[in-house]
């Protein structure tokens, strides 16, 4: 089970603001349920070797999602802001690329007061209990332990200039070397890339070892010459 006071920030600095910095949480959320695990996902009670903290890149993700009313938080312009990266989850990993660990135990839906305290990290009520019911349960036994592990390393993390970057003809190896330039400790070979079946970049997962320090993925990154997308928004 997750131990916080084990928790190893990705950076020797303190905390930073969050892309969601602008973000006001709204004085009340969509109904939080518990999400059901999906018949073609097993429960798996298996060790961990590692964990995945998973950025989504939001303007890609709403890219289409602009009148989605499940989307409606995160890809309505300005209703409780504007996102660059979110975090997507904390996900365990099993070991020497064994499956993961996931749906551990039957959980109830989150928390309204943890859902606020998480919503402008991950602007999702429906993601937050999805998170929490398919990796949260196998790591602790509250949600409020869980997201507040995943908050400490978002919150640690500095952001490059994707703006600036997106103009620059960016490869794969031009993105994994400007999350490491930014964060001091973070290797490339700690970053992976997700990008859709255009070339458009959706996520950025950092690969944690089991004291949550950065540690090389053990799944092959795109070669650094791979050509990547970034949607800007507008």
């Amino acid at each position: 089970m997750l131990r916080l006071a084990s928790l190893a920030l990705l950076t020797a600095a303190g905390p930073v603001a969050a892309q969601g910095w602008q973000c006001r949480a709204p004085r009340s959320l969509p109904r939080s349920e518990a999400a059901p695990r999906p018949p073609a996902e097993p429960v798996r009670r298996v060790p961990t070797g590692g964990y995945v903290l998973s950025l989504s890149w939001s303007p890609e993700y709403c890219r289409t999602r602009t009148s989605s009313a499940r989307d409606a938080l995160q890809c309505s312009a300005g209703r409780i802001g504007d996102f660059g990266f979110v975090l997507h989850g904390l996900w365990p990993q099993g070991r020497a690329r064994a499956p993961w660990p996931q749906y551990c135990r039957s959980v109830k839906p989150v928390p309204p007061a943890d859902l606020r305290e998480q919503i402008c990290r991950t602007p999702s009520v429906g993601l937050l209990n999805h998170e929490w019911a398919k990796h949260g349960s196998c790591m602790t036994a509250r949600p409020s332990a869980y997201f507040r592990a995943s908050a400490v390393l978002f919150d640690a993390l500095e952001f490059p200039d994707m703006d600036r970057l997106s103009r620059k003809e960016p490869t794969a190896g031009s993105v994994r070397a400007a999350f490491a330039q930014a964060n001091p400790g973070l290797p490339e070979s700690a970053v992976r890339l997700k990008l859709n079946r255009r070339g458009w970049l959706t996520e950025v997962r950092l690969c944690l070892g089991l004291r949550f320090r950065p540690t090389a993925c053990a799944a092959p990154s795109q070669p650094g010459t791979t050509k990547v997308k970034i949607w800007r928004g507008g």
